[in-house]
């Protein structure tokens, strides 16, 4: 039996796969579900499933976002409305994919894969197919704002007024040049993979936006400290496995 998670923020989604799970209860116990990606993330490193039903566009967390993140991977099902480019593509490579709303007769294709992959050898085949299609199908877009939840309201938030990111405990706040503070919902890893270039990672905790970096100065034991050109002249200090990126911005 496969210890299976469900990550979909569709709870009528959710719910329709879980009813269409109960025949094969020999074959799957759903140990949990999650309604974004980050609490998905969060479950499936606590309790190291089998398998994952996964939906890819989601809050927090996309799921090429999710699997991005995961040193272990599981057996992975997307439960996807991508175009028929993208699901030749999970076929090529032995992922299998259920189509909203998923259908019994699917499904019953869906579970004789699984079984056939779950009586297989370990051999990393699956894993590294998976990574390649998560990076043949991760969106390649450009990024103009980042967006921030106000009350009821989204606001959207220009990367040219965005001074730094810092990451406090588990949340990530933006920054803006006139130093006014913004929750977001992004993590520090999934910022810095989705950011352009120019936004640099100088600690675990804090990306600046090197476009408005005032001066760099070096201080004791390989560290350096940034100085931006907000209304507060914010100083950041580098952390120490960070030196050589610093470094390379400064072009030393």
């Amino acid at each position: 039996m496969l210890k299976t998670i469900l990550v979909d923020d569709e709870p009528l989604a959710v719910s329709r796969l879980k009813r269409l799970l109960q025949p094969y209860q020999d074959d799957f116990e759903v140990i949990a579900e999650a309604g974004n990606g980050l609490d998905g993330l969060e479950l499936i490193k606590n309790l190291q499933p089998d398998l994952i039903f996964l939906d890819i566009e989601m809050p927090m967390l996309s799921g090429f976002e999710l699997l991005a993140q995961l040193e272990q991977m599981p057996l992975v099902v997307f439960v996807t409305a991508f175009d028929q480019y993208a699901i030749r593509a999970f076929e090529e490579n032995s992922i299998d994919y259920l189509l909203k709303p998923v259908e019994a007769e699917r499904l019953e294709k869906t579970v004789d894969k699984i079984r056939k992959f779950n009586s297989r050898p370990a051999d990393g085949l699956f894993n590294a197919n998976l990574l390649q299609v998560l990076e043949r199908l991760k969106p390649k877009k450009d990024i103009h704002s980042i967006s921030v939840k106000s009350g009821e309201r989204f606001i959207f938030i220009p990367l040219a007024d965005i001074s730094h990111f810092e990451a406090e405990d588990k949340y990530v706040f933006l920054r803006t040049l006139e130093g006014k503070q913004h929750l977001t919902n992004y993590t520090i890893t999934v910022l810095e993979e989705k950011l352009p270039d120019y936004f640099v990672r100088i600690s675990r905790s804090t990306i600046v936006n090197s476009m408005i970096i005032k001066e760099i100065q070096r201080e004791f034991n390989g560290r350096f400290a940034v100085i931006m050109k907000d209304n507060k002249s914010t100083r950041l200090k580098t952390g120490s496995s960070y030196g050589d990126q610093v470094k390379r911005l400064m072009e030393i």
